[in-house]
């Protein structure tokens, strides 16, 4: 299967988990068309997610392509203590009661053993139960209880979630769980780490200490808290990941699908990856086809422009997952040949271009899409010329070269990206005979066709995008019109 390629930009994330631990699932899945795994980290031993990371490493070997592994964090989860009872009834109107009060809770009350809440609370706050079933409105307050009015009703029952969406909580996105899974994820070697419960960028800049450069960082967008400062947390994130399940919890839903449209576009303004993520085919997780909304769910986060798409139950714990990934590929494939689609790529793009690079990557797109390239090549330590490219959306592939994995796996998270590992060049001429090489062996030029070339001299420094060529595919036509 080495020097295959995939015939759509938009990336697909795929879960693991006790549907896909076998190396034949993750196989098949890699070749239905998931580009990234996830490895929830909320579910699983250690000893279960170094497995499956073990079988995506060989699965790469085996197929010859780089592949990216995403640890998602749990974060702090907030949960009411236990019923007397096991479950009680609240009823719109009624009076109750959260304490830190450890004794088991009725009709009346419960504990809430989360003294960060109680200190964050003010009169007129809302706390949802159950992922929002359950609405009550705090009358009164202090640091070990809230009086609450109950707005919504229904069966509240034993150690059910608590979101909080009126308040920023003083409470680290970093539990002690996450801080120890952070660092088994580090040393495993993922490329990727989720940090879940993000409310200020000091979050991000806390898990991008403990990780140390072995991971790069992406925030989930999940909080009103996150909506607000997102400019902040972008700034303080290599990625961004638009987890509509909790803002739909935490926020008006039917506010979620333009948030959604303002992240994705904002992200892609940054250079920064950008998932769209939470419930995208959840009916597969059952049925062998999605529903016409879900598929034209994932039509619609392709046609924003989101990096990526995601999958969770669907490929974890469900009955089909090879067949969810080979959905999300059909629709993906069927959105990128509609003429549409560019139209809306295009009017689309909103980028600043400020640097050298930006003017470099600019002039790439403009040059391959007014003339006959057939892809846009790019040299980089570090990825971010190649991902500065993918901001453009070019109509052609981009194919990204570098000696270094870590930097091609991290891309395989970006649109567009196709990523090739190559020898360690230090002369612009051996660059574009390598590019030239990598075109051919992936089927995206022949000898007669030209491409793009984009890379920094000197090589090897980080950020110095500064040089740009069209050149042949033919290796010996290379030679005989660069004298280097």
């Amino acid at each position: 299967m080495a020097g295959s390629r995939r015939h759509r930009n938009v990336k697909i994330v795929a879960t693991l988990g006790p549907a896909s631990n076998e190396y034949e699932t993750i196989r098949a899945l890699f070749e239905a068309g998931a580009d990234v795994f996830r490895l929830n980290m909320s579910h699983g031993t250690y000893a279960e997610q170094a497995a499956r990371h073990a079988i995506i490493r060989k699965v790469e070997i085996d197929v010859g392509r780089p592949i990216a592994i995403l640890a998602d964090l749990q974060g702090p989860k907030l949960r009411v203590g236990t019923f007397a009872n096991g479950a009680e009834e609240l009823v719109e109107g009624a009076s109750f009661r959260f304490d830190r009060d450890p004794a088991p809770g009725d009709s009346t009350r419960v504990c809430l053993p989360h003294k960060e809440i109680f200190a964050a609370l003010e009169p007129g706050a809302t706390l949802l139960v159950n992922d929002g079933k359950i609405r009550l409105k705090v009358v009164s307050c202090s640091p070990d209880h809230a009086d609450c009015i109950v707005t919504t009703g229904g069966t509240i029952s034993n150690r059910k979630g608590v979101n909080v969406p009126d308040v920023v909580l003083p409470l680290a996105a970093l539990s002690d769980k996450d801080r120890a899974d952070l660092d088994f994820a580090c040393e495993l070697g993922v490329d990727w780490l989720a940090l879940s419960f993000v409310q200020r960028p000091e979050d991000v800049e806390e898990a991008r200490g403990l990780a140390k450069g072995r991971a790069a960082i992406l925030s989930k967008i999940e909080k009103p808290a996150a909506v607000k400062a997102y400019a902040e947390i972008l700034a303080a994130s290599d990625g961004i990941m638009v987890a509509r399940g909790d803002l739909g919890v935490e926020l008006p839903v039917h506010s979620v699908p333009p948030i959604q449209k303002r992240l994705v576009r904002l992200a892609r303004s940054a250079a920064k990856p950008v998932i769209v993520a939470t419930q995208m085919l959840e009916s597969m997780i059952e049925s062998p086809m999605p529903t016409r909304a879900e598929v034209s769910d994932v039509a619609t986060a392709i046609y924003e422009g989101a990096d990526a798409v995601m999958l969770s139950a669907e490929s974890a714990a469900g009955q089909y997952p090879v067949e969810a990934v080979m959905t999300m590929d059909s629709v993906a494939r069927s959105v990128e040949a509609d003429p549409t689609y560019r139209e809306v790529i295009e009017a689309s793009r909103r980028v600043s271009r400020t640097t050298v690079a930006d003017g470099i990557v600019a002039a790439a797109r403009e040059i391959a899409e007014a003339t006959d390239i057939h892809a846009i090549c790019c040299f980089s330590q570090s990825g971010t010329t190649a991902s500065l490219v993918a901001r453009e959306r070019p109509s052609v592939p981009i194919i990204a070269l570098t000696p270094i994995p870590s930097t091609l796996r991290r891309l395989c998270l970006t649109w567009g990206v196709h990523c090739v590992v190559t020898p360690s060049v230090d002369r612009f001429k051996q660059a574009v005979v390598q590019a030239a090489r990598a075109a051919r062996e992936y089927g995206f030029a022949d000898t007669d066709d030209q491409i793009v070339v984009t890379a920094g001299v000197p090589f090897n420094v980080k950020g110095t995008t500064n040089i740009l060529r069209v050149a042949p595919c033919d290796e010996r036509l290379i030679y005989r019109t660069d004298p280097e």
